[in-house]
């Protein structure tokens, strides 16, 4: 069992997300960097898949009911055990009575934190992960409070303190980060002269980004061709009759700031989607700051595949070179 002394920010018990249910409007949830959750898991000898606590920006502050196997990945907010300094990317113990607590982050925004079993909690709709706007899953469907009580699986017993992540294999995370982007439906709506921004100008992460979507600012205002607004749509030219929204997808409210939907956003609504972030860049974005920068690059669907492809071949190589 593990005790919630302090919450912090906003944490929450995710895993890889539900898949299947996006169809009823409900969305996939799981970590916002699927990379970090399944380094973290397998570092302590769980599968990859295993439910673990997203840490957002601010850690909380936990104590261990009993001795426990734990890894960190993900954004580096250094974990302490009673105030020592523990190694990120590593598996380390920390005994019953034991308070863990976290740095403030020096690059990234969330951090993984897996213990060897998995934070126990029921499986809803196949899987554990928290969607708070639907108070689903994880622990009572919500992000955690001082004096929650986790529950911990069963160890496997298949990994060790010291057990580290290769450095190949670690994530470089801070600086500007360029996001792909496969141009989407709507895209064409744009003028001429806002395609053309969007693309070459730096964007800058607002406060409000969360797990439903990431608003970005900084850029000019896009534009949109004008026309006749079709029955059911709304007046401002962003506005669609309501379609379908894939997770990773970017709409422009009102054409001011772009927002790039992620693991818990709605299914579907009223705005122009002008592309979608693709699939290998997600984590990216779940790891981005406020007032961090970022470029979009426009991409085709067959680079899109290939980059998909080369993201699953780095997750298979982080399996066979952990505890497994």
């Amino acid at each position: 069992m593990i005790k919630v002394l302090k919450p912090g920010l906003a944490t929450s018990v995710q895993d890889l997300g539900r898949e299947g249910y996006y169809h009823l409007g409900i969305p996939p949830s799981g970590a916002l960097d699927q990379y970090a959750l399944s380094a973290a898991n397998q570092l302590v000898g769980n599968p990859a898949g295993l439910a673990a606590l997203e840490c957002t920006l601010l850690g909380p502050e936990l104590e261990f009911q009993q001795d426990a196997l734990v890894a960190v990945s993900g954004a580096h907010m250094t974990p302490r055990v009673d105030g020592v300094e523990m190694h990120h990317d590593t598996a380390f113990t920390v005994k019953a009575g034991q308070v863990l607590r976290f740095d403030f982050p020096k690059a990234g925004a969330r951090a993984y934190l897996a213990v060897a079993g998995g934070i126990d909690v029921p499986v809803v709709l196949g899987s554990r992960s928290t969607y708070a706007l639907g108070a689903l899953g994880g622990f009572q469907g919500r992000r955690l409070i001082a004096g929650d009580e986790l529950p911990v699986g069963i160890a496997s017993g298949k990994s060790r303190a010291g057990a580290s992540l290769p450095m190949a294999l670690r994530q470089s995370l801070g600086g500007e980060i360029t996001l792909r982007v496969v141009p989407g439906l709507y895209y064409h709506r744009l003028t001429e002269s806002a395609a053309k921004s969007f693309f070459a100008e730096p964007w800058t992460v607002g406060s409000e980004a969360d797990r439903i979507g990431y608003r970005f600012k900084g850029g000019s205002a896009l534009s949109f061709q004008p026309r006749e607004q079709p029955f059911g749509a709304g007046s401002d030219p962003s506005n669609i009759v309501d379609s379908c929204y894939p997770i990773g997808s970017i709409q422009v409210p009102a054409g001011l700031e772009p927002i790039v939907l992620h693991r818990d956003a709605v299914s579907g609504g009223g705005y122009a989607m002008i592309g979608t972030v693709i699939s290998a860049d997600l984590d990216l974005i779940g790891q981005m700051q406020p007032n961090q920068k970022a470029r979009f690059v426009a991409v085709t669907l067959e680079e899109a595949l290939e980059a998909r492809r080369s993201y699953k071949k780095k997750l298979s190589c982080l399996s066979k070179l952990l505890p497994s």
